[in-house]
């Protein structure tokens, strides 16, 4: 009897990415997918360290599958977390047979013999074909900003863009309808292999699946070419990694922009599809932010009426420039800000997406009666509750008939009115 295999994923679509190329490997090492982390010869735990909150979880969802696990099995943990942490976090967690960071085999979930451990390319592993009619694609590893609160630099390294005809040949083999390209810096790929950037790749992949979706875009970044594939190529959604308004508070921060920016970018937008759909993430309580940054941000929200945000609160990262600051803002005040601004936010969710009542979108139907319209990113954003006879990875023309909160509720258009 072959080997059977668990994998737990936490944090970003990115280490999703990453936990199917494991599979791959597993697969390829003979193993199949376990119905249930009790039934698994080897568990795999793909970690994420970007703020504490997910280093907690990481290692609380670590101890449950510990407990779950059947008598013998290995346990394994990797990713993120396992990477920056690693020695430390192998003594802090004994009941884990490997603590393997990127790229360390972890097939047959046994410790390595002592002396230098094998390392895979993680990025350019094939990886299974998609059971869902999505997927993401990363296209790069790492990152060359230096944004003062994060960390991901310090364990994913400089930016390491892959080619083209990689992706073209991992897109085709899933055989999905939509591809959600993704990375720590998307609108940079290609740029450190001084090759054809991130334009001529979402031209590339549109030729193979209906849907191209493009996640986590630097502001500074979304230049009129890459809004004019946008608009040609790909869906018409668009996920700006922002994280302030404030332009001295966003110095602070060691980024680029400022509100008044922003909002003439994402009007100019609106203007050519009126049509798009808006996501963003803000910090709110990076150190020296202060009642007139926070007024700011919440002004900021208000007139641009994205469709989605997520709020955060700062993270204190060792190592980081941000984690050498004075000013710190008190954990209450943090929390009282968070509060305020999610208040303004929900408020503009619910109001955009009941405006749709009424209206006409098609959709992609992910599995029975729940689907998709342009205006929403896989696991992220609301989804459209549609009959549950129309079949998974269909395109269909629905009118919206319900909205609850970030949820929509539609039924299927006649052909005859459809056209």
């Amino acid at each position: 009897m072959r080997g059977r295999y668990w994998v737990e994923t936490l944090g970003c679509p990115k280490n999703q990415v990453d936990s199917d190329k494991l599979e791959g490997t597993l697969v390829a090492d003979g193993y199949v997918r376990a119905d249930a982390v009790g039934d698994a010869d080897v568990v795999v735990v793909n970690t994420c360290a970007f703020i504490e909150d997910a280093r907690r979880e990481s290692i609380d969802v670590t101890l449950e599958l510990a407990e779950a696990r059947k008598p013998g099995a290995r346990l394994v943990v990797t990713g993120c977390l396992a990477e920056r942490y690693g020695e430390e976090l192998a003594g802090a967690l004994p009941e884990a047979d490997l603590v393997a960071g990127f790229g360390v085999p972890v097939t047959l979930g046994r410790v390595p013999a002592p002396g230098p451990v094998p390392r895979m390319d993680l990025l350019n592993l094939p990886r299974p074909r998609s059971g869902r009619p999505w997927a993401y694609v990363k296209v790069a590893e790492g990152c060359d900003r230096t944004c003062g609160f994060c960390a991901i630099p310090s364990f994913r390294g400089p930016q390491r863009s892959r080619t083209t005809e990689s992706i073209l040949a991992e897109v085709d083999a899933l055989d999905v309808e939509e591809v959600v390209l993704v990375a720590q810096d998307l609108a940079s790929y290609g740029r450190d292999r001084g090759a054809p950037g991130i334009v001529g790749l979402v031209r590339a992949v549109s030729r193979l699946v209906r849907r191209v979706r493009l996640l986590y875009l630097y502001p500074s970044d979304l230049t009129d070419g890459l809004i004019d594939v946008i608009e040609a190529d790909a869906v018409h959604y668009f996920d700006l990694s922002l994280q302030h308004v404030s332009k001295p508070h966003l110095r602070r921060m060691r980024r680029w922009g400022d509100g008044e920016r922003f909002l003439r970018r994402i009007e100019d937008i609106r203007v050519r599809m009126p049509d798009a759909a808006f996501r963003s993430n803000f910090i709110v309580g990076y150190p020296g932010e202060t009642e007139a940054d926070h007024d700011q941000l919440l002004r900021f929200v208000h007139d641009a009426q994205l469709d989605w945000c997520g709020f955060f609160a700062y993270s204190e990262e060792a190592g980081t420039y941000a984690a050498g600051l004075p000013q710190k803002v008190d954990a209450s005040l943090m929390a009282d800000r968070l509060a305020e601004v999610r208040a303004v936010q929900d408020d503009i969710t619910t109001a955009r997406r009941a405006a749709l009542l009424g209206t006409t979108t098609t959709v992609l139907v992910d599995e029975p009666g729940v689907s998709r319209s342009h205006r929403e990113a896989p696991e992220i954003d609301g989804i459209v509750a549609v009959p549950g006879e129309l079949a998974p990875r269909s395109f269909v023309t629905v009118e919206v008939i319900g909205a609850a909160g970030p949820d929509l509720e539609a039924r299927p258009v006649p052909a005859r009115l459809a056209g």
